[in-house]
């Protein structure tokens, strides 16, 4: 369990990180191909439950030291493990350290999962199986041995919930903590990341991270390094990090996957927002061109192209216009972005308008606003002119990184999810992260209901409304998931309608997501959640729910992956309670209408637009399928663009 790197492993960068690895393809291959299957060929598994094992034979001993002497001992048994050791010894400590300090005493499958997380492996641990604490038991042991660590979550309220209920388990080892949250100073920033532990979310720490590199020029190389040192360089001062050293990431499919399409970008703003009328005039221009014809588009790779019937049409129309229309890269990418702003981004989906006309981007995978985030290259300025709302100025790009390149420059590297195992290969391949699966401390007795098809979106809407009220009536609670806070908002209006009290959480509800969560397990209570909302907070039962049969879950789409689907089945049923789930989905929702292919034509023809259970798990897994697919190859794009840019700044030594 060293974490002792060789010099090419390590950066020559401003604080300690890995060095970016140099790959060929066949390197790669090797890694994705064996990667998914290494843990099921080996007693990996049975190692973790040995340790366990060997943890509780200690805690008689243990439980007779005082508060002082566990805490010295703790730190005497983490060097040890962090070196190469036995980490029982390590995990009997810091589960004393937790009973004492927060009245919890970890479960087996927590100690597992610890040891999983020290031995730098993603450990697939099931809803509601108490991630927060386990990774709270690796963090201790990490810190205790005089490593730095990183505890990345998905958003704000989850770093600073989560370092609030841990801080008096970290205070009785004499450990700090600190969390990251939007809008916090430089300052308090680096008083943050100064803790021995730091809980923060993964844009967060990644744009503090490229803070740092564009305050320090970049990476710098040999040569750069050896001059500086001739000429008596200072040492970088005022860096916001440490160094990357040891991060447990939670949620990690979620941020290693699923928005790992999506390059982090630091931009300053620009010294103009454009001319309005050029953005008006390049909307009304591409409403004039034909698909087929002046471009091509796909829907499932949101790619759009111009053809050279397009391009010419475009030469034709810039000579009659003039000015900035007479230059061909110009007018090119300006109609491509407007035609993109029309056709592949859409309000209450992709963005929402806000009271103060604002547009802002609502998070694909989480149905949360992202603050202060904006889309580049004209963009954003030419969606607001759409949307007919002031246009914000432009910005100008200082670095990017993917979150693909940025977690693999970790010395050790970890990470947490409930749903890993169809990405495990991809895992592998890209961060070196191998899968292992955790058992649950108890039997899940979730119950999975036949779903249901509907031929169209209006019948699906009034269904999901009429199981939910057969659920209130019963004093069943209701989870409702959906794909975006506009398909929400299409409910509401139908449970409204039939007068059926209920609470919607979407990105104009980030404010009460808390709230909104904590009443979701009440008797009857109807709750709308874009995708997943709430999600990493724990729904509880209210009194006398699990005897009516726990937390229904309905699923009213499929979602591109089915981790997302089991993520938010997941909600229901956890630590052994009683719940159901159950999908109700309409024939024409986008997934099929948009990836069925030849498939769906066929049902279309031969099914009257409602199929039957085994027709529609045959499409929603070709549709699945398909969309993976896409989506993989355009992780593996952006991966490539990332590593080709870095390449052409490394012969200027202004590498990120």
């Amino acid at each position: 369990m060293s974490s002792l790197l060789t010099n090419a492993e390590l950066s020559l960068g401003i604080y300690p990180e890995r060095a970016d690895p140099h790959e060929n393809a066949f390197d790669r291959w090797t890694r994705g191909a064996v990667g998914g299957a290494l843990l099921r060929l080996r007693p990996f598994r049975a190692r973790l439950a040995a340790l366990a094992t060997a943890a509780g034979q200690e805690a008689d001993a243990v439980a007779q030291l005082d508060d002082a002497e566990l805490a010295s001992q703790m730190r005497i048994k983490s060097r040890q493990a962090m070196l190469g050791g036995n980490l029982a010894p390590a995990l009997a400590r810091v589960r004393e350290a937790a009973w004492r300090s927060l009245s919890k005493r970890p479960f087996d499958s927590q100690l597992m999962g610890a040891a999983a997380l020290m031995a730098g492996k993603l450990a697939e641990m099931q809803t509601g199986e108490g991630k927060t604490l386990t990774a709270a038991l690796a963090a201790s042991v990490a810190a205790a041995s005089g490593s730095p660590v990183h505890v990345v979550t998905v958003n704000d309220y989850l770093a600073q919930r989560d370092a609030n209920e841990m801080a008096p388990l970290f205070a009785f080892l004499g450990l700090s903590v600190g969390s990251i949250v939007t809008g916090m100073s430089l300052d308090a920033r680096r008083a943050a990341y100064a803790s021995d532990i730091t809980y923060c979310t993964n844009k967060e720490l990644v744009f503090d991270y490229l803070k740092d590199r564009v305050a320090a020029g970049g990476r710098a190389s040999r040569a750069q390094i050896s001059v500086r040192a001739l000429l008596g360089a200072e040492k970088q001062t005022g860096m916001l990090l440490r160094g990357l050293h040891f991060a447990i990431v939670d949620e990690a499919d979620s941020i290693m996957i699923d928005e790992a399409r999506t390059p982090l970008i630091l931009a300053e703003k620009g010294p103009t927002s454009g001319d309005p009328k050029m953005y008006k005039q390049a909307l009304a221009l591409a409403r004039e061109l034909t698909a087929g014809e002046h471009y091509t588009l796909s829907l499932q790779r949101r790619e759009l192209n111009l053809t050279e019937a397009g391009r010419a049409e475009l030469y034709r129309r810039g000579r009659e216009m003039g000015g900035t229309w007479l230059s061909a890269k110009a007018r090119e990418q300006l109609v491509s972005q407007a035609l993109r702003a029309q056709l592949l981004f859409h309000r209450d989906q992709h963005y929402l308008v806000s009271k103060l006309r604002k547009v802002e981007i609502i998070d694909e995978y989480t149905g949360r606003v992202l603050e202060g985030r904006t889309w580049e290259q004209g963009l954003h300025q030419l969606i607001e002119a759409k949307e007919n709302c002031m246009l914000s100025e432009h910005n100008r790009t200082l670095a990017r990184i993917t979150y693909q390149r940025f977690f693999r420059r970790y010395l050790r590297l970890s990470g947490m999810t409930g749903t890993a195992r169809e990405v495990a290969g991809e895992l592998h391949a890209v961060y070196g992260l191998e899968v292992v699966s955790i058992p649950t401390n108890r039997p899940c007795i979730r119950i999975r209901e036949t779903d249901i098809c509907c031929p169209d979106e209006a019948t699906k809407w009034l269904k999901v409304a009429e199981v939910a009220a057969q659920l209130r009536e019963r004093n069943v609670p209701v989870l409702i998931g959906t794909r975006s806070l506009e398909a929400s908002e299409q409910l509401a209006v139908v449970l409204k309608r039939l007068q059926l009290p209920h609470r919607v959480l979407n990105a104009r509800q980030d404010a009460e997501e808390a709230e909104i969560i904590a009443e979701a397990g009440l008797p009857g209570m109807i709750t709308v959640a874009t995708n997943m909302a709430g999600r990493g907070t724990d729904i509880r039962l209210g009194s006398g729910v699990a005897e009516a049969g726990g937390l229904h879950v309905i699923l009213t789409e499929y979602h591109d992956s089915p981790r997302v689907d089991r993520q938010l089945i997941g909600r229901g049923a956890r630590q052994g309670d009683p719940g159901c789930a159950l999908a109700i989905v309409a024939f024409d929702d986008a997934l099929f209408r948009e990836l069925g292919g030849g498939l769906y034509k066929l049902l279309a023809r031969t099914c009257s637009h409602q199929l039957p259970p085994m027709l529609l798990k045959l499409l929603r897994s070709h549709c699945q399928h398909v969309a993976e697919r896409i989506h993989g190859r355009v992780r593996r794009d952006t991966l490539k663009q990332d590593r080709d840019l870095d390449t052409l700044l490394a012969f200027a030594g202004n590498q990120i």
